[in-house]
């Protein structure tokens, strides 16, 4: 197959392209909810004729905050065959952290739900404040508070707005376009908005779905998050590629888990380790049928050799492979191949994409010899087009030759396979989700009690690492661990919050008063 940028040019054409190419295979599944490829892209169509009706304009931002749902694929993809551009939002954001994302994109429609495990997203962003652009609120599932509207009432507009007059806008998409922003912390604590375009998310993806190997006729468990780069790029857009069946998996329970993929026969199940290493070790693992596995895709976490050798031997996983990469980069970076030895797998993150060129460079920019640490760099098609109105902190990211720093430090051996060994950044990474130290300590900063605080990693068997606050309280005042905890837990995303406290009189600085995190993680 020719390179799908090449080949369909947009996410839309993409679409629609599948539809007859795939036209005998199931594109998604969810529960009861069964459709093939012809019908996805009908359920698609429909929702980009109701965007349209309801005054969505090229260009115009739609966030997604919701789990992975079929309608998260309806909408989402409706709403870049509408012109559209896609802000997925975390489903572990609190309401502060959803208001920024939309005030700061400038998002005309929000694509939401409420009672999701619980929890009211509506009633979370009013609480901290709905955006003034914020025009629709459409809830995917659950009941429409006043102001908003259902998925299924908004649906209803789409008669107002013909076939071919949709097939026009979507036809009018160019592949250069931004078709999606993507929100990723950096460590000023804000994040910050990284613009990808038609182009760019489907030649890096043919790419993926070729060297993992994704074919024709999969079935897709997708666990990862649709509002990441692996769930949505990685997950919906490789299978409109490849012609893989989408079975949308909206919270990760072990036992459920295994049944689908019993059910439905899944054969490819991409995740962090943590989610191998749990069903590895459940106890009702064997009461299940999972001989259908045979494709594997993990990373963004430490990757034992252990646990490539029990994948191997204990399930029927034929194929494992890591990759590494930055929402940045499209969200790749590199790549192990198929043929990889179980220590290449689990050492390493892969080679390079084809067409990316990769470096490992010192502090002025020089690429250091093989085998020598310093920062990796990456420059080609995936890197993004900068950050959403944000040209400093484009110019900080890529640089004059475009460069896109990465702020990972690793190591590249000879045949060019990286090693990530440590983050410029600081960020770390818990079960999957990167976190940002600088913006958990401002959040913590707003306690009446704490004067100072520092964020840093420690290791932990299942999550990869987790978080640790080391907190100076505020004169006169003390700290207790536990109620600082309680208190950090509504106001940030639960993989943010510190799994510890430790209160300090004071935290080691150096002579220019920057706080010495290395001391801080030998602590822990």
């Amino acid at each position: 197959m020719t390179r799908a940028d090449q080949e369909f040019g947009t996410i839309p054409a993409l679409v629609r392209a599948s539809a007859a190419r795939f036209a005998d295979l199931d594109g998604l599944v969810d529960g009861d909810l069964r459709l093939t490829f012809p019908e996805l892209a009908a359920r698609i169509e429909e929702a980009s004729r109701a965007f349209m009706a309801a005054g969505l304009q090229a260009g115009d931002r739609v966030g997604i905050w919701a789990p992975n749902l079929a309608e998260w694929v309806f909408a989402a993809l409706g709403a870049i065959g509408a012109g559209g551009v896609l802000v997925p939002l975390n489903t572990r954001f609190k309401g502060a952290e959803a208001a920024y994302v939309l005030e700061r994109s400038g998002a005309r429609f929000l694509c939401t739900v409420t009672g999701f495990l619980g929890t009211d997203y509506v009633a979370m962003l009013r609480d901290a404040g709905v955006p003034e652009a914020l025009e629709h609120v459409v809830v995917l599932q659950g009941d429409a508070p006043p102001g908003t509207t259902t998925f299924a009432d908004f649906l209803t507009r789409a008669g107002e707005v013909s076939v071919d007059d949709a097939r026009a806008r979507a036809d009018a998409v160019q592949p250069d376009d931004v078709s999606d922003i993507i929100f990723t912390s950096g460590t000023t604590g804000k994040p910050k908005g990284a613009m990808t375009t038609h182009a760019q998310t489907l030649r890096t993806f043919d790419a993926w779905a070729t060297t993992v190997g994704l074919a024709r006729g999969d079935r897709y468990l997708v666990v990862n998050p649709f509002f990441h780069t692996f769930g949505y790029k990685a997950g919906i857009i490789a299978c409109f590629i490849q012609g893989a069946t989408i079975v949308p998996e909206p919270v990760f329970d072990v036992p459920a888990v295994l049944a689908h993929v019993a059910a439905e026969r899944i054969t490819m199940l991409p995740g962090p380790p943590t989610l191998y290493l749990s069903i590895l070790d459940h106890p009702e693992r064997d009461t299940f049928d999972l001989s259908s596995l045979r494709l594997a895709v993990t990373g963004a976490a430490a990757v034992p050799v252990e646990m490539i050798r029990r994948m191997r031997e204990e399930l029927t996983f034929r194929t494992i492979v890591t990759a590494y990469g930055l929402t940045e980069s499209c969200g790749t970076v590199s790549i192990c191949r198929a043929d990889d030895d179980p220590e290449t797998i689990s050492h390493t993150s892969g080679r390079a994409i084809e067409g990316l060129e990769v470096r490992i460079v010192d502090d002025d920019g020089n690429e250091v010899p093989r085998g020598a640490s310093g920062e990796i760099v990456c420059r080609g098609y995936n890197v993004m087009v900068g950050y959403f109105e944000d040209d400093a902190a484009t110019r900080e990211a890529i640089d004059a030759d475009g460069w896109l720093h990465t702020g990972d430090i690793g190591v590249m051996d000879e045949r060019g396979y990286l090693q990530i060994t440590d983050r410029k950044k600081d960020m770390f990474i818990v079960g999957g989700f990167n976190v940002y130290p600088a913006e958990v300590e401002n959040a913590i900063l707003a306690h009446p009690d704490v004067a100072q605080v520092a964020v840093v990693s420690a290791p932990d068997a299942r999550m990869g690492e987790v978080g640790v606050a080391f907190v100076v309280p505020r004169a006169g005042a003390s700290v207790d661990p536990d109620e600082l905890l309680a208190w950090c837990a509504p106001r940030m995303a639960n993989y943010k919050v510190p799994r510890r406290a430790v209160v300090v009189d004071a935290l080691p600085v150096n002579a220019s008063g920057k706080v010495l995190k290395y001391e801080l993680r030998e602590r822990v």
